[in-house]
C-alpha cells in the first residue's frame, strides 16, 4: 500500500509564508529597477545642457592652449583640468550624463548673419552726400558713448559658468584682461558687472561667484542673455 504523505497546516502556513516573502522581494527588486530615474543629457535637461556647455568651453580652451602654449599655458590647463573635474561632479549630482560635453553657440556667429544686413545700409551713404556726415558722427559717438550706458556685444550669446572660484569675474575669447562686462539675464532681470581675467572658449564665461549672481535656480545656463561691454 502506498503511503500518501500529508502536510500539517502549520506547515502549509509556513510555505505560503516563505514563497510570499519570496514574491514580495522580487517585487521590491522590480520596483527600485523602475524608480531609477533615467540618466539625462542636454538634450532633454537645461542643467545638463548648461554644466555640458561649461564643460565644453574649459575643453575648447585647454585645446587652445596645447596648440598655441606660452610659459603659464600648463599652469592654466591644470586649473581648467580641475574645473572640468569639479563640473563632472556637478554633472553626476544632476543625474546628467557624466562626462558629456557641448560648444556653446559663438555670438560672433549669430551676430555675422546680422551685420551683413547691414551692408543694406550703404544705401543710406547717398545720404551723407548731403549734409548728413554730421549725424553719421552722431551715431558714431552713440555707439561710443554706449560705453557709459553699455555697448552690447556678442548679441545671441548664451552664458553659462567656468567652474572657476574667486571673486565675480568673466573670462573670453573676444575682449582681452581688464576689459567690463555687464551680463544680464533677461529671464530674471539681474545683473553682474565684472572684469574680463583671463580666456576662455566663448565670448563671456562667468565664474561661480558672478554666475550665481544672476542665475535662476537650478539653471547653469542663461539662454537670453544681454552681454554690453562698459569698460
Amino acid at each position: 500500500m502506498s503511503r500518501r504523505r500529508t502536510v500539517s497546516p502549520k506547515k502549509k502556513i509556513a510555505l505560503l509564508a516563505g514563497a510570499a516573502v519570496v514574491a514580495g522581494g522580487g517585487a521590491f527588486v522590480m520596483a527600485t529597477t523602475s524608480n531609477a530615474a533615467p540618466v539625462q543629457n542636454a538634450s532633454n535637461s537645461t542643467v545638463c545642457q548648461g554644466l555640458a556647455t561649461a564643460l565644453g568651453n574649459n575643453q575648447s580652451f585647454i585645446d587652445g592652449q596645447r596648440a598655441n602654449p606660452d610659459a603659464q599655458s600648463q599652469a592654466r590647463i591644470a586649473n581648467r583640468e580641475a574645473v572640468i573635474a569639479q563640473i563632472k561632479v556637478q554633472q553626476a549630482a544632476s543625474n546628467c550624463q557624466v562626462g558629456e560635453s557641448a560648444q556653446g553657440p559663438q555670438a560672433a556667429q549669430p551676430a555675422q548673419p546680422a551685420q551683413p544686413a547691414q551692408p543694406a545700409q550703404p544705401a543710406k551713404p547717398a545720404q551723407p552726400a548731403k549734409p548728413a556726415p554730421g549725424q553719421q558722427q552722431t551715431t558714431a559717438p552713440a555707439q561710443g558713448g554706449g560705453a557709459a550706458g553699455g555697448q552690447q556685444v556678442c548679441v545671441g550669446s548664451t552664458v553659462t559658468l567656468s567652474g572657476e572660484a574667486g571673486a565675480p569675474a568673466a573670462s573670453s575669447n573676444q575682449f582681452p584682461a581688464g576689459t567690463k562686462l555687464k551680463v544680464t539675464n533677461l529671464d530674471n532681470n539681474k545683473s553682474t558687472t565684472v572684469q574680463v581675467t583671463s580666456v576662455s572658449g566663448s565670448c563671456a564665461l562667468l565664474n561661480n561667484a558672478a554666475f550665481e549672481q544672476v542665475r535662476e535656480p537650478g539653471k547653469f545656463l542663461i539662454r537670453r542673455a544681454l552681454i554690453e561691454k562698459v569698460g
